[in-house]
């Protein structure tokens, strides 16, 4: 089914808030544990996945006239790896220190199932433009997602941002561990849920 009656902010707000990535799926979770103990690290990745997640989308729904169903799984999956192929040699060439720290985790977006998902149930059914909105807003939803971990795990496990100090002290050591990784996506994902049910009645901020 199409989604084209949503206007262009619509997706991008709905990609942000109503089907943010990992506060309101719960998927891709394991980079919002795996490199969000630096503020850095995780808005580099974010802004990978915005890139590819929204490429992905618009090649997908340029050709969607031509891809058979019968073989789209394999050309979604070939789409995907050919834009995680150019991101990851731009990062290891021109950004080699964060490269370093989370080269690993830019390879594997080819596996986040929230692109693969966006391709199946959008860009394959939409126009290049819509699909561009729902792409860049799902990527950007991440992107905030990962931003908003960072920030509270750096700040709070280490008393930095950005590698700068900015408390002097005893930081909680727990938030820059594995456990304060799922602690802080825990209570996060709780709140951005107590937001919706609170003003939205559950039906997230683009009202959908």
């Amino acid at each position: 089914m199409a989604h084209t009656h949503k206007s262009n902010l619509e997706l991008i707000k709905n990609g942000m808030f109503s089907e943010n990535t990992i506060f309101r799926m719960a998927i891709s979770l394991c980079p919002s544990i795996a490199v969000t103990n630096s503020l850095k690290n995780g808005m580099a990745l974010g802004i990978a996945v915005v890139f590819v997640q929204t490429m992905v989308n618009v090649t997908i729904s340029a050709i969607r006239k031509f891809i058979h169903p019968k073989i789209r799984i394999p050309i979604f999956m070939l789409i995907i790896a050919g834009y995680v192929t150019i991101i990851d040699m731009v990062m290891s060439t021109y950004f080699r220190a964060i490269y370093a720290q989370i080269g690993l985790y830019i390879q594997i977006i080819v596996a986040f199932a929230s692109i693969f998902a966006r391709a199946e149930v959008f860009a394959s059914k939409n126009k290049v433009i819509p699909s561009f909105m729902d792409g860049f807003g799902m990527g950007v939803g991440f992107l905030l997602a990962m931003i908003v971990i960072s920030f509270f795990r750096e700040f709070l496990g280490k008393g930095e941002l950005f590698g700068i100090t900015i408390v002097a002290g005893k930081p909680l050591l727990i938030m820059i561990l594995p456990a304060g990784g799922f602690l802080a996506v825990g209570l996060l994902m709780a709140f951005f849920n107590w937001i919706d049910m609170r003003f939205y009645g559950g039906k997230g901020a683009s009202g959908v």
